[in-house]
């Protein structure tokens, strides 16, 4: 059982379980995020011991040279002494310049920097509560054209996150992030390609970038879009997706609802079934997956089963 060494103290690592979860498990808390190797949140330095090769994937090589890796998937197989170097990631400010209703659950929230912020529609930012070590993952709704960042947080059941940005940030607050990040966006290598886009939930944010992108760069091909809800209440974004289908013949908006009748152009009931029904055979097709975990786990391989190849598979990873 490898033993952990963090700010003077040991700890226990069972087998098969990571540094983040070996922390967390004894009352330590370091910044994490998607859990999933992806938002680098979680980058950590090994003082002493050498970190597995899976747990330094995609790090810089600089960074590898100096023994960083992510705590939130590695998994120690001997003893290790570990540091947080928190100047790595340089935090950002935004100003919080627009906080509205999308529906029920769902805020946006929108955010000024001093300097524009390189990124390309459909990445992602690690927001960072003040005063705490609590960090979040966010995609970006918006496209770099923009004057502001746009976040689409959902109000998650005693989320410590969710419930700061919803009933405690006002308008002129500053929030500090990091990024952008991530790989699940638009590139224009084949704009005749057909793009397949499935939204669940505030799995929209990312897709309604990617889309709005992939149209300001001309794409051609055939695109199809669906977001889900449990009703049509969880909706949002409606009257813009119609707008955009109703502007771009190439374009087809699907509202998909689990209960209750269907909004216009919609269907009722689940919609892994009603992608499948609708697009049988996805070879050729980029597919675009973002949202609840477990329904994106199950749609990419769904994807992968209908034909679309695992390269042309994108997807938002994030696990909290």
């Amino acid at each position: 059982m490898p033993i952990i060494t963090f700010e003077e103290n040991d700890y226990d690592c069972n087998q098969d379980e990571t540094i983040l979860e070996c922390l967390t498990r004894h009352g330590q808390t370091i910044p994490s995020g998607c859990q999933s190797g992806v938002c680098q949140t979680c980058i950590t330095k090994a003082v002493k011991g050498v970190p597995p090769a899976d747990a330094q994937q995609g790090l810089k090589d600089t960074l590898v040279a100096q023994n960083y890796f992510l705590a939130c998937v590695c998994k120690p197989t001997s003893d290790m002494e570990i540091a947080i170097d928190k100047s790595i990631s340089q935090d950002i400010a935004g100003t919080v310049v627009d906080k509205s209703c999308l529906n029920e659950s769902v805020m946006r929230i929108r955010l000024q920097t001093e300097q524009p912020v390189d990124y390309v529609a459909g990445q992602f930012i690690n927001v960072k509560q003040p005063n705490t070590d609590i960090t979040r993952s966010y995609s970006l709704a918006s496209l770099p054209s923009e004057d502001a960042l746009e976040l689409h947080i959902k109000r998650v059941p005693d989320g410590k996150m969710s419930g700061y940005l919803h009933d405690d940030v006002q308008l002129g607050d500053t929030l500090m992030f990091n990024g952008p990040s991530g790989e699940c966006f638009y590139t224009d290598s084949n704009i005749e390609q057909p793009l397949l886009l499935i939204a669940v939930g505030t799995g929209l944010a990312p897709l309604y970038g990617i889309l709005r992108d992939a149209l300001a760069h001309g794409h051609q091909g055939d695109i199809q879009i669906f977001h889900g809800s449990l009703a049509v209440q969880g909706l949002y974004y409606m009257d813009e997706l119609y707008a955009l289908a109703e502007k771009n013949e190439h374009v087809h908006y699907t509202p998909c609802v689990l209960h209750g009748d269907a909004p216009r152009d919609g269907q009722q009931g689940d919609i892994q079934q009603i992608v499948q029904q609708s697009i049988p055979d996805l070879k050729g097709w980029r597919v675009y997956i973002c949202g609840d975990p477990a329904i994106v786990k199950s749609l990419k391989q769904a994807s992968f089963m209908a034909g679309a190849g695992m390269s042309d598979i994108y997807s938002d990873p994030f696990e909290f």
